[in-house]
C-alpha cells in the first residue's frame, strides 16, 4: 500500500499549522513501518471507521503533497552514500597510501607482535625491578633491627643530645608567629642545602635523612629522643643503599612511635591548616603492621552517652575507620537494649574508600537513648564474625566496643562465645570524662587478648584509635623470620609530591628481651618502606609497537588497577590508596570477570573478546575485537595483562640503509628529514609530530611548534645511531614524514579542494607524522599532535568505513559563530596495509569538510533533483513527494552520527547545534530513534572526576567541632559536679586547633577547601548504534497528534540518515534523553555488596602464637593537664591571639621496653 497523500489543505504556512489526529490527517504506516512509540493504545472499535476510509484517503488529490515513500529515501540515502565514498576515493588517497607504502618496501620492516613473550618478558623486567628495592628493604629492616638491639635506652637524653634535620623545622622557623614552646628545640636542628632532582621532583639533599614527628607527638618526650638516636645510624644504609642501586625513590622508615625517618632529606610539604600526617595511618604502615583484619565495632548510644561524649564516639569510629585497608572487612553497630547496624550493611564489608563513606555517613545520625545493654552489642558482634557465609579477611578478628563506661562484665557471653580459644580480640574504649568505673571495661579487654584505651577528649582520638595495631603485631614479632615478607600496596599518591606510587613494605621487629632467659620483646617496632613511581613501571611497557590502541595493564589481589591507560585519577586524597578497580577501568562484561578472577587467581591465560570501549573523548562507545594475555608477575601480588586489536598483531619498524647510517652525519642531512622543516609546510602541508621521548636531551613542549623547532635544533646535533636517541621513534618518524609528503605529491598537491567544499586533507600516522594539507588549514586544526591521543585516530583504526566527527558542542556552551569562522567535520578512513599474509593499519587519512556548503549539499542530495536541473516544487495542481530541499518547512532531514550528535541538516537554523546531542535538538525525534532500537544506551560511572567543594551546610560563627552546652547543661548540678566541664574547656582548646577533625572531609586539613577540588563520582551516559540495521519508516503518536519518520543507516559511515515530519504540536516534547555527565553517587552501596566483585586476601595471616603475652592489656592512666599550658592557653584565647598545638607525650609506655 502506497503512503498516502496528504489531504488536510493544499498549503502548510510552518507558523499557522494546528496539531492533527492520528490516523484521520496524515500518512498512514506502511509495509516495514514500525508501530507508534509512545502514547496510551486505542481500542480497534475506534479504529475501524478510519480503516473502512483508508481507500478513499489513500486516493491522491489534485491538491495534495505527500511524505516520501521508503524507496524514495533509500534512493537519497545511496545518493549520499555514493557522494561521500567518490570524494575519500579522490581526497583520501587510500589506495595512494598502500601503494606508496609498497613502493617503499625496503625502508622498512614488518616486526609481529607475540602476546605471551611480550607479556611475559614485561613481567620478568617488573620482576627484576621489584626485587631491586626487595633486597634493599631486607637491608635496611635487618640494620634497624641490629641498631635498635644494640641501642642502651637512656632515661636522662635531653633534646640538646641529639641533631638531626627535622623536615618541618625550616617552614616553622620562616614563620614570623612561630614562638611556640617548641622554639627551643630549634638550636638542635640541622640547616641543609638542597639541589633539584626531577626523580623526585623536589629538591633533596643526599647526605642526610630528614625526621618528620606528627603534631600532635612532643618532640622532647623522652621515648621519641631515643628513637632519634637509634634511627640515625639508617642514614649509612640509606646511603649505601642509594650507591648499589642510583634508581631508588624514597626509603623511609616509619617508627611506631610515630616517628618518619626517610631518605634522602626533603623539607615537608607543610599545608596550609594543621599537618595532620602521621605515618601510622599511611595505607602502607598499616598494611605492613598487620595482617588482614575482620573488625566489629559497636558504638553505646545510651542515654547516658550525650553531647560531647556522643561525639567523641563519632569522631572515634571515623579515625578508626581510617586505619583499615582494602584487605580489611568491618561492620558498625550502635546498640543500647538492642543492637542494630548503623548503616544499610548487614554484615561485615570491605573497607574500602566507598564502603566507609557509607559507615561515616551513617555514624552521624546515632543518636542516645535508652538503656546500656553490653549483652546485645557483644552478641551482635560475635554473631557477625562468625557468619561464615560471606566474603572476609578470615585472619585477625576483633571487636572494638566504644562506651561512656559500664558495670556489666557480660562474662556469658565470652564464655559462649570466645573462650577458651579466645579467636576473637576484644578492644574497649571508655570515652568522654565521667565518673564511671572503668574496671569492668579493662576486665573485658584483658580477658580475651585485647587492651583498654581512654579517650578523655578530642586529643586523644587519633593516637589510641591506632595503637591497636601494635597488639595485632604481637604474633607477627612472635613469628620471626616467617613474618618476614615484603608486601606490595595499592597504588596511592605520595605524600612528598613524587605522584603515584607502590610501596614495598617489611615490618621491623623489636629483638629485645627484658633479661636474660627471659621472653623475648612482641613489639613491632615499626615498617619500612620503597616507594616505586608508577612512571617507572610503565617505562617497562613496550609503548609505540601496540598500536594506539594496545596497551599493558596490570592488577593486585582486590582486582585494582597498578597499571592502565584509563588510570588517570583528577585528584587523590594522599589519606586514602587509588582503588580503581580493572572492571571500573574499562566497560564491565561477563568476559572481562572471568579474565579478573583468573588474573587474581594468578593463573596465565589468553582470551579473545568482543567488548564495548569507550572513546577517548568519552562520547562515544564501539563494539571491538581485543585479544587479553596475562600472566602473573612471580614474587608480588600483581598480575600483568597485554591487550592487543587484531590489526595491532603487526607493526612497521623503520630500516634506513646500511649507506645512511654510515654516514656520521647529523640527522638533519637525511633525505625526507627536509620535508619536517617549517620552510616546507607551504607547498607539502604542515606537520604536526607527536610530543614523544625521542632523544633524552630533547625539550619537552606543550607548543607543538615550539616542540617541532626544539626537536630540529637537537636533529642538527645527533647522528642517526645516536645512544642518546630512541632508534625506533626516530627512524620510523622520518619514514612517515618522506612517506606523508608523498601523499601529497601524488595525490594532495593536484587537487581542487573548492571544487569539493573541503577545508582540508589530512593523514596521520602511528610514527607520530600528522600532515594537514594545505597549510593554513593548520590554524584550525584542534586535534591531539599525538596520533595514539588523538580519538578521531583511534576511532578509524577500530571502525570499517568512513567515521565521521563534528565539531564538539558542549550544550551548556554559545552555540557555533558560523557567520566568523568556518566550521568543519572531520571524515576519517584507517588504511589497511597487507603485505603478504601480514595486515596492520598503519596510518589514518581524511578530509575536512566545510559544514555550510555540506549542509547545502546534503539538501540537494536528498531532494527529487535529477542532475543539476533547479528544484521543482508542488504546486496547487501537482502531485509530488515532498524533499528536504523545496520543502524544509515542511520536512526535517538530519545526519546523526553513531553517538547520537547531529552532523548535518536540511534546517538552516540547526547548522549552529552541529555537534550537540541530537535530544538537544529535537528531543522528540532522538526519543523515537532511541525507542525503536536504533541506538542503544550504556552508562557507566567515573570513580576518578574531580568536582568543585561543596558549600558549607551551616555557616555559624562558632567552629563546627566545638560543643556548646544548652541551658539545661548549666543547670544540671551532675554536669557541673562530674568531669564534664573540665573535657568541655578541653574540647574548646582543641577544637579551635583542632576542629578539623570533626569536619565531613578530613582531607581539608592539608589544603584551602574554598580552592581545592575534591574527588567524586560522575555518571557517564553514552549512545551507540543498536541492532537495527533496517530501513523503515515509523510513527511518533502523542496522544492527539503524530510524526511519521524514516531511518536509514548509511553503509561503510557511522551515520544514520532520517527523514520526519516536523513537529506539529509541543504535546510530542515528552520525555528527553540525556548524554552529558551528571554528578553522583554511584551505585547503590547496600545493593553492591550482596554481590562483591571476586577478591583474594594476602596469602599469609599472623594472627595467633602461644607463647604471646597478653597482660599488657592497658591500664587506663590519663594524661594529666598542665596547669601552665592550661592558663597559657587561656590567655593567648584571651587576648585573640591564634593557639598553638601544646606538646603531649602520646606515647605507648611500652615503648620503653
Amino acid at each position: 500500500m502506497a503512503v498516502p497523500a496528504r489531504t488536510c489543505g493544499a498549503s502548510r504556512p510552518g507558523p499557522e499549522r494546528t496539531a492533527r489526529p492520528w490516523p484521520g490527517c496524515g500518512p498512514q504506516p506502511g509495509p516495514g513501518t514500525r508501530r507508534p512509540t509512545s502514547g496510551p493504545p486505542r481500542p480497534l472499535w475506534l479504529l475501524l471507521p478510519l480503516l473502512l476510509l483508508l481507500p478513499l484517503l489513500a486516493a491522491p488529490s489534485a491538491s495534495a503533497y505527500s511524505f516520501p515513500q521508503q524507496h524514495t529515501m533509500q534512493h537519497w540515502a545511496r545518493r549520499l552514500e555514493q557522494e561521500v565514498d567518490g570524494v575519500m576515493r579522490i581526497f583520501g588517497g587510500v589506495q595512494q597510501l598502500r601503494e606508496i607504502y609498497k613502493d617503499n618496501r625496503n625502508l622498512f620492516e614488518v616486526q609481529e607482535n607475540e602476546p605471551q613473550k611480550l607479556v611475559e618478558k614485561v613481567a620478568g623486567d617488573i620482576e627484576s625491578l621489584l626485587d631491586r628495592k626487595v633486597q634493599a628493604l631486607k637491608r635496611l629492616a635487618d640494620a634497624a633491627e641490629n641498631f635498635q638491639k644494640a641501642h642502651r635506652w637512656q632515661d636522662n637524653i635531653k633534646e640538646e643530645d641529639i641533631v638531626y634535620y627535622d623536615a618541618k623545622a625550616d617552614a616553622e622557623l620562616d614563620d614570623p608567629e612561630s614562638e611556640d614552646v617548641e622554639r627551643g628545640s630549634k638550636a638542635n636542628t640541622l640547616r641543609l642545602d638542597f639541589i633539584e632532582d626531577p626523580n623526585f621532583k623536589n629538591k633533596v639533599n643526599y647526605s642526610y635523612a630528614a625526621v618528620q614527628i606528627p603534631t600532635d607527638i612532643y618532640k622532647g618526650s623522652t621515648v621519641i629522643l631515643n628513637e632519634l638516636n637509634w634511627t640515625e645510624a639508617l642514614e649509612n644504609v640509606f646511603m649505601e643503599n642509594r650507591r648499589q642501586d642510583p634508581t631508588l625513590l624514597w626509603q623511609v622508615f616509619g617508627s611506631a612511635t610515630g616517628v618518619t625517618r626517610y631518605y634522602p632529606a626533603t623539607p615537608w610539604r607543610a599545608p596550609k591548616k594543621i599537618d595532620l600526617y602521621d605515618v601510622r595511618r599511611r595505607p602502607w604502615y598499616i598494611q605492613g603492621a598487620s595482617s588482614p583484619k575482620d573488625m566489629v565495632i559497636i558504638v553505646d548510644v545510651s542515654g547516658s552517652v550525650s553531647g560531647l561524649t556522643l561525639k567523641l564516639m563519632k569522631t572515634s569510629v571515623c579515625e578508626m575507620l581510617d586505619t583499615l585497608s582494602d584487605d580489611d572487612y568491618v561492620n558498625v553497630a550502635s546498640f543500647n537494649e538492642k543492637a542494630q547496624p548503623v548503616s544499610c550493611f548487614t554484615h561485615l564489608v570491605q573497607a574500602n574508600v566507598r564502603n566507609k563513606k557509607v559507615f561515616k555517613e551513617a555514624v552521624q545520625g546515632m543518636v542516645a537513648k535508652g538503656t546500656t545493654g553490653y549483652k546485645a552489642g557483644f552478641e551482635y558482634a560475635f554473631d557477625q564474625l562468625q557468619n561464615s557465609n560471606i566474603t572476609r579477611a578470615n585472619c585477625n578478628k576483633m571487636i572494638m566496643m566504644f562506651t561512656d563506661g559500664g558495670e556489666d562484665r557480660v562474662q556469658d557471653v565470652f564464655e559462649k562465645y570466645n573462650w577458651p580459644n579466645r579467636t576473637v580480640r576484644v578492644f574497649t574504649f571508655s570515652v568522654g570524662q565521667h565518673n564511671y568505673d572503668v574496671t569492668p571495661l579493662q576486665w573485658m579487654a584483658c580477658a580475651n587478648k585485647g587492651y583498654y584505651f581512654e579517650i578523655p577528649s578530642i586529643g586523644a582520638i587519633r593516637i589510641n584509635t591506632q595503637e591497636y595495631l601494635d597488639v595485632l603485631g604481637r604474633p607477627m614479632v612472635l613469628a620471626g623470620k616467617e613474618a618476614k615478607q615484603v608486601q606490595w600496596t595499592n597504588v596511592y599518591e605520595d605524600a612528598l609530591g613524587l605522584g603515584l606510587v607502590v610501596t614495598g613494605t617489611l615490618p621491623v621487629f623489636n629483638l629485645t628481651q627484658d633479661g636474660p632467659g627471659e621472653k623475648k620483646n612482641q613489639l613491632i617496632l615499626g615498617v619500612m618502606g620503597i616507594d616505586v613511581a608508577l612512571n617507572d613501571i610503565k617505562r617497562l611497557t613496550p609503548n609505540y609497537t601496540l598500536g594506539a590502541n594496545g596497551y599493558v595493564f596490570a592488577i593486585d589481589l582486590n582486582g585494582y588497577v597498578l597499571l592502565h591507560p584509563n588510570l588517570k585519577p583528577q585528584t587523590t586524597n594522599f589519606r586514602e590508596p587509588v582503588t580503581l578497580d580493572f572492571l571500573d577501568a574499562e566497560l564491565e562484561d561477563e568476559n572481562k570477570e572471568e579474565i579478573r578472577r583468573s588474573m587474581i587467581d594468578g593463573n596465565k591465560g589468553h582470551k579473545q573478546i568482543r567488548t564495548l570501549v569507550k572513546s577517548l573523548d568519552e562520547r562515544y562507545i564501539d563494539e571491538v575485537t581485543r585479544n587479553y594475555t596475562w600472566v602473573p608477575i612471580r614474587s608480588t601480588n600483581y598480575s600483568l595483562g597485554l591487550v592487543l586489536p587484531p590489526y595491532s598483531t603487526f607493526y612497521l619498524q623503520a630500516n634506513l640503509s646500511d649507506q645512511i647510517l654510515q654516514v656520521k652525519l647529523p640527522i638533519s642531512k637525511l633525505k625526507d628529514f627536509e620535508f619536517l622543516l617549517p620552510s616546507s609546510f607551504e607547498s607539502e602541508g604542515h606537520v604536526f609530530i607527536a610530543p614523544r621521548e625521542y632523544c633524552k636531551d630533547l625539550n619537552a613542549s606543550d607548543n607543538n611548534t615550539e616542540f617541532l623547532k626544539n626537536f630540529i635544533e637537537l636533529m642538527e646535533k645527533v647522528t642517526p645511531d645516536s645512544k642518546q636517541c630512541n632508534n625506533f621513534l626516530l627512524h620510523n618518524l622520518i619514514l612517515d614524514t618522506g612517506i606523508t609528503q608523498q601523499l601529497v605529491e601524488r595525490v594532495w598537491r593536484d587537487q581542487d579542494l573548492n571544487t569539493y567544499s573541503l577545508l582540508a586533507v589530512f593523514a596521520a600516522t602511528d610514527g607520530g607524522i600528522t600532515r594537514v594539507f594545505p597549510n593554513k588549514a593548520a590554524e584550525d586544526w584542534t586535534e591531539n599532535p599525538e596520533p595514539f591521543n588523538a580519538s578521531f585516530y583511534r576511532r578509524s583504526l577500530d571502525n570499517h568505513g568512513y567515521v565521521f566527527k563534528p565539531p564538539h558542542q558542549d550544550a551548556l556552551l554559545r552555540p557555533l559563530e558560523l557567520e566568523n569562522d568556518t566550521m568543519g567535520i572531520l571524515v576519517s578512513t584507517a588504511v589497511e596495509l597487507s603485505l603478504g599474509r601480514r595486515t596492520l593499519r598503519p596510518a589514518v587519512v581524511g578530509v575536512k569538510l566545510d559544514l555550510e556548503a555540506w549542509a547545502e549539499k546534503f539538501k540537494v542530495l536528498a531532494s527529487n533533483r535529477t542532475h543539476q536541473d533547479q528544484p521543482q516544487k508542488c504546486g496547487p495542481n501537482s502531485h509530488c513527494e515532498m524533499d528536504c530541499e523545496v520543502n524544509n518547512e515542511d520536512l526535517l532531514c538530519v545526519l546523526i552520527d553513531d553517538g547520537g550528535f547531529l552532523v548535518l541538516s536540511n534546517q538552516n537554523h540547526q547548522w549552529d547545534q552541529v555537534g550537540r546531542f541530537f535530544s538537544e535538538v529535537d528531543a522528540n525525534l532522538m526519543l523515537a530513534l532511541y525507542n525503536n532500537s536504533f541506538y542503544t544506551r550504556k552508562e557507566s560511572y567515573d570513580y576518578q572526576a574531580a568536582c568543585a567543594p561543596q558549600p558549607p551546610g551551616n555557616l555559624g560563627a562558632a567552629p563546627r567541632g566545638v560543643f556548646v552546652p544548652t541551658v539545661a547543661d548549666f543547670l544540671n548540678l551532675a554536669w557541673w559536679t562530674s568531669a564534664a566541664a573540665w573535657s568541655l574547656f578541653q574540647q574548646l582548646l582543641y577544637g579551635l586547633i583542632y576542629h578539623s577533625w570533626f569536619q565531613a572531609d578530613p582531607a581539608e586539613a592539608e589544603g584551602n577547601p574554598e580552592t581545592r577540588e575534591s574527588s567524586c563520582v560522575m555518571k557517564q551516559t553514552q549512545y551507540y548504534f543498536g541492532s537495527v540495521n533496517a530501513s523503515y519508516n515509523a510513527i511518533i503518536d502523542c496522544g492527539n497528534c503524530s510524526r511519521l519518520f524514516h531511518a536509514q543507516r548509511l553503509t561503510n559511515t557511522n551515520l544514520l540518515f532520517v527523514v520526519a515530519e516536523k513537529p506539529l504540536c509541543s504535546q510530542c516534547e515528552a520525555g528527553r534523553l540525556l548524554q552529558k555527565e551528571t554528578h553522583s553517587d554511584g551505585p547503590e552501596q547496600c545493593e553492591l555488596v550482596q554481590r562483591p566483585r571476586y577478591r583474594r586476601g594476602p596469602h599469609i595471616c599472623f594472627d595467633y602464637n602461644a607463647t604471646e603475652d597478653t597482660s599488657d592489656c592497658g591500664r587506663g592512666a590519663s594524661f594529666p593537664p598542665s596547669l601552665g599550658v592550661l592558663v597559657s592557653l587561656q590567655l593567648l584565647l584571651l587576648l585573640g591571639l591564634p593557639p598553638r598545638p601544646q606538646p603531649q607525650v602520646l606515647v605507648h609506655a611500652s615503648r620503653r621496653l
